[in-house]
């Protein structure tokens, strides 16, 4: 594949970007949202499992980011009851799907980089 290098914007969600580089960290960017997509190509998840699964996440951040995520279509939030308590679940759509490939990509080398220059500790 190449990647074209030309100058240009793309506009997409009423923004404009400089390169599609920058509009795939715009939807997966910072330090959360890769982390909570590749816990979801597993399946679908409810809340309180996810906050276990990224035991470093605070509740106000994992909610924010799951809104944004749905917000820009990749999870979708199923609620499974009219009374409390209330069941949630959060799954990958199609869209979310298709980022599988290049989370499971940087899931690997974060692998090899923790092997090779981490430390792993017991918790």
């Amino acid at each position: 594949m190449e990647i074209q290098h030309k100058k240009r914007l793309i506009k997409y969600n009423d923004k404009l970007f400089s390169c599609t580089t920058s509009i795939a960290m715009e939807l997966i960017g910072g330090k959360w949202k890769s982390v909570i997509l590749i816990y979801l190509v597993d399946g679908k998840k409810r809340y309180n499992e996810l906050r276990k699964l990224i035991s470093t996440i605070t509740e106000r951040t994992l909610s924010l980011q799951l809104k944004q995520l749905e917000k820009d279509g990749l999870i979708s939030r199923k609620v499974h009851t009219k009374k409390p308590p209330l069941k949630v679940e959060y799954s990958l759509t199609p869209f979310g799907e298709s980022l599988t490939p290049v989370l499971l990509s940087i899931a690997e080398w974060g692998q090899i980089v923790a092997e090779q220059k981490g430390k792993f500790i017991e918790g």
